[in-house]
C-alpha cells in the first residue's frame, strides 16, 4: 500500500519506521531537516509531491491544533479515492471536518507517547479506533495495532474525547499540579523520584499537545471531580479524623481495585 505521512515528530517518525518495511511510504514535514535520517522512505520536500506519489491513505501526525489546517493544505494533491486519517489526541471538530470534505476517512489514536512507553514493546498500551471511520480504513490500523500487540478498543468521536478526559487529562493535571509545587529536594524518596520522572516526561512533550489535551471540552468536569476530592481530603486533615481517613482511604482502595 502507498501511504503518506504528514508531520514527522515523534508519532510520525515511528509509523514511518513501523510502516516503511511493508509498505511504500512518503513523508513530509514542514521542517526539511526532521527527514534527514529516515531509510526505506520517500521524502516529500514540498507537499504536492503527493499529487505524483498517489497515496492510497494519507496519515496526519502534525501537532495536534494544526492538523485540519495541514488537511485542507494537503487534500488538493491525493487522489479522490485516498483514505485520510488522523492520530490526534482530541477530536473536538474531527467529525464535523470529515463530514464535510466527503472524503473516507479513519480517526485513531494511539493511547501511548514514544517519551513514555517503550516503543519495542507495546504489549501493554492501548488504541482507540473511532467507530464512524470508513471500514478499510479501520481495518487497516485494526491490523497494524494487532501486528504490535496493542490492545484495541472502538469509541465514537464523543466516547473518545470523554475516554481522554478520564485517562489523560486528569493525571496530566494531577502532574501539573506536582510540577507547580515542586521545590529543590536534598534527600527525595522512591515516590517523589516515581512522580518526578512522570512530571519530567509528561513537560518533555509538545506544548500544543499538552494544551489541547487540557482544552478538551469534557476535561473541566474531571477538573470540578479533583477539587471537590482535594477539597474533601483537606478538610479530614484540618480536621484529624483518622475514621474518615480510613473511610476515605478505602474508597480509594476499591477504585483501584483490578
Amino acid at each position: 500500500m502507498r501511504i503518506g505521512i504528514l508531520g514527522t515528530g515523534r508519532m510520525g517518525a515511528w509509523l514511518a519506521e513501523e510502516l516503511c518495511w511493508h509498505h511504500e511510504v512518503m513523508v513530509h514535514d514542514s521542517d526539511l531537516l526532521k527527514m534527514k535520517y529516515f531509510i526505506k522512505v520517500h521524502r516529500a520536500l514540498h507537499i504536492e509531491e503527493f499529487a505524483d506519489f498517489q497515496p492510497e491513505i494519507l496519515i496526519n501526525c502534525v501537532p495536534l491544533g494544526h492538523t485540519i489546517d495541514a488537511f485542507e493544505q494537503v487534500l488538493p494533491y491525493l487522489p479522490p479515492t485516498c483514505i485520510i486519517s488522523d492520530i490526534a489526541s482530541v477530536k473536538t471538530g474531527f467529525k464535523e471536518f470529515y463530514e464535510a470534505s466527503g472524503r473516507r476517512f479513519v480517526s485513531s489514536h494511539p493511547m501511548f507517547g514514544p517519551t513514555l512507553a517503550n516503543i519495542r514493546d507495546l504489549h501493554d498500551e492501548n488504541a482507540i479506533i473511532i467507530k464512524e471511520g470508513d471500514p478499510e480504513g479501520k481495518a487497516f490500523f485494526r491490523s497494524l495495532y494487532s501486528e504490535l500487540g496493542i490492545r484495541i478498543f472502538e469509541y465514537t468521536f464523543e466516547e473518545h474525547d470523554k475516554t481522554v478526559a478520564y485517562s489523560l487529562a486528569t493525571p496530566f493535571a494531577s502532574t501539573m499540579v506536582f510540577a507547580a509545587c515542586m521545590k529543590h529536594q536534598e534527600a527525595p524518596g522512591t515516590n517523589f523520584k516515581r512522580h518526578l520522572a512522570i512530571a519530567r516526561g509528561l513537560l518533555s512533550e509538545d506544548d500544543r499537545l499538552l494544551t489541547e489535551i487540557m482544552f478538551n471540552p469534557y476535561t473541566i468536569r474531571q477538573l470540578e471531580l479533583i477539587g471537590s476530592k482535594l477539597a474533601y481530603l483537606t478538610h479530614i486533615i484540618r480536621q484529624r479524623d483518622y475514621d474518615e481517613m480510613k473511610k476515605f482511604l478505602d474508597s480509594l482502595r476499591e477504585n483501584i481495585r483490578g
